[in-house]
């Protein structure tokens, strides 16, 4: 068993120039951060690479920038100011590769930090929820050191990590990180479901985003019969439709009878639904998220958000401009994987416009934004105002069709901008 010590203890191996791995989403590990805070007087240049870091993250704020740097592969809120300034960056990549940059040694990690569940009686510990880009690091880390978590699930899939692998174990009764997306749900959001609920087929295989129109477009299926799951990231609004059979994943054509995804982020409630749940495989992201194993099943149903879209369909999801807000993330991976499975949809649901009345259909992106869908890769929008069907459209076909699902108030400036572009 574990001879578990101190997080000072722990996080003392860690030196100057070192490389380190951030766990993610409820795993991220801010009691190493803490500690790591604390001893930033002797550390220089310690590089963080992550994705969703959530919580306090406090080696992130700026007044530690000449011992930490934080090289974000996924930019979440605790890390996105740091990402935008001197100490830190992003690292544009789909999320099927970030394994890649582990294994080929292009961002070889030193010290990987993780939280995991307590070792059952043949010495393994899993990964938890999030196994992500998790597997690969750990595989390929030099030193883990992890926190074990009583309260951290046991999942079942590609999570197993022996104790004899981890350096440094601290134990830690802390509660996990939570996020409930069907609390922020509206209106708004609730008139997106059922649009997007209305182009999924019965015996579809899905895939939902991160955010509140995920959450509302599985609020919206209880009436589908016969559906399954195939995703990067599971939140609470999956438990019902499985409890009520709604989801079964009979007809996936691969890994049948099993929801698939590489990590979940939701309430208590979901993470005590996982535990130790056989029905539910977290595995390694480089095989959830690539293309090819997406295509595999049968009417695979994808369904991601975006920031903004212009008038031909390109669509930013993960910068303001210039300020990088999230990341490429898996949106193109699977988007790519529904367009090429059969029977497949590749959508994008996104409100008409921000909370703060700013249009999220414009003429043009704006200035810096970065084009995570192209639009050669666009199938269908949806708005609370209708869908345009985009592939195999031009440009003028595409601009009236999206003109026609955005906000009432923004559609004579659309017109204008459609009009002097296409004549």
């Amino acid at each position: 068993m574990f001879n578990y010590v101190s997080s000072e203890e722990a996080v003392s191996i860690i030196k100057s120039g070192d490389r380190i791995f951030g766990h993610g989403s409820a795993c991220t590990p801010n009691l190493f951060y803490d500690e790591l805070a604390k001893q930033s007087s002797r550390l220089r240049n310690v590089e963080m690479v992550s994705i969703t870091q959530q919580g306090n993250v406090e080696i992130a704020k700026p007044q530690y920038k000449d011992s930490f740097y934080v090289n974000s592969l996924f930019t979440s809120a605790p890390v996105r100011e740091a990402v935008n300034n001197e100490n830190g960056d992003y690292v544009p990549i789909f999320l099927s590769e970030i394994p890649i940059l582990f294994k080929n040694g292009i961002l070889p990690i030193d010290v990987a930090l993780i939280t995991v569940s307590p070792p059952d009686n043949h010495g393994y510990c899993t990964l938890g929820t999030s196994v992500d880009v998790a597997r690969s690091a750990i595989d390929t880390a030099k030193t883990i050191i992890a926190i074990v978590n009583p309260k951290m699930p046991r999942t079942h899939g590609d999570g197993m990590i022996h104790i004899s692998r981890i350096a440094k174990a601290v134990w830690s009764e802390e509660e996990l990180l939570t996020i409930d997306y069907g609390a922020k749900v509206g209106e708004e959001e609730m008139l997106i479901g059922k649009n997007v609920a209305e182009l999924i087929d019965d015996k579809a295989t899905i895939q939902m985003g991160i955010g509140t129109i995920p959450d509302a477009v599985l609020k919206c299926l209880n009436n589908h019969k016969d559906l399954g799951v195939h995703t990067e990231m599971l939140s609470d609004g999956v438990i019902d439709l499985i409890l009520n059979d709604v989801i079964n994943n009979k007809y996936k054509g691969t890994h049948t009878n099993r929801t698939i995804t590489s990590f979940c982020f939701g309430t208590r409630k979901l993470y005590d639904f996982v535990d130790d749940n056989p029905a539910i495989a977290f595995m390694d992201v480089q095989h959830v998220n690539f293309p090819i194993n997406i295509m595999k099943n049968k009417k695979m149903h994808a369904i991601n958000s975006a920031i903004e879209i212009d008038l031909t369909g390109q669509v930013c999801a993960d910068s303001i401009g210039t300020y990088q807000f999230s990341g490429i993330g898996g949106q193109m991976d699977f988007m790519r994987g529904a367009a090429l499975s059969e029977g497949g949809k590749p959508i994008m649901a996104l409100s008409s416009r921000t909370k703060k009345g700013v249009p999220r259909i414009v003429p043009f992106l704006k200035q810096g934004a970065g084009v995570v869908t192209t639009r050669g890769h666009i199938h269908y929008v949806v708005t609370e105002f209708g869908t345009a069907y985009l592939y195999g459209k031009n440009l003028r076909q595409r601009a009236k069709a999206l003109i026609e699902i955005s906000h009432p108030d923004d559609r004579e400036m659309l017109d204008k901008a459609a009009y002097e572009r296409f004549k």
